[in-house]
């Protein structure tokens, strides 16, 4: 499920952008149509790969750069040869965008969003670190991952 804030706030911002920073406004609304371009046809697949979940990850924390500048470091660590991987649709981004949602935007400095992949003979191991904000016992209204406290 794309979330709806993220749709509006997007396309609201890449409003704002065209009347100061139209270059900026244009790369944006590119990365915008790129994610939805990778998002709607994989919300219906069974199974998508680690490399089409990271270059979703990847259009949609672009689409983040832009909207909160500095306050955005991305690190990604994937190597090529764990992509072709098999891989659960839209989980990557779930936990990237509770990442921004949750870790990052109630930080006022900001942060970094780290993404890496490893794989052994029996399993691929990924993960998605922010240094934001950190858990709060506030409970979100979305549906996804949830940690006990």
């Amino acid at each position: 499920q794309v979330e709806p804030h993220f749709l509006f706030n997007t396309l609201a911002h890449v409003k704002r952008l065209y009347k100061t920073e139209p270059v900026l406004a244009k790369r944006m609304l590119d990365r915008f149509c790129e994610y939805m371009r990778a998002a709607l046809p994989q919300m219906r697949d069974a199974v998508a790969t680690l490399g089409s979940e990271v270059e979703l990850a990847e259009a949609f924390l672009d689409i983040q750069k832009i909207r909160m500048g500095e306050r955005l470091v991305i690190e990604i660590a994937v190597p090529r040869s764990e992509r072709q991987q098999p891989f659960p649709p839209m989980m990557l981004i779930s936990l990237v965008e509770n990442a921004i949602k949750h870790g990052l935007n109630p930080a006022v400095e900001g942060g970094t969003i780290d993404i890496r992949a490893r794989a052994n003979e029996q399993a691929l191991m990924l993960s998605v670190a922010d240094t934001g904000a950190g858990l709060t016992r506030a409970k979100g209204s979305g549906v996804g991952l949830s940690k006990r406290m």
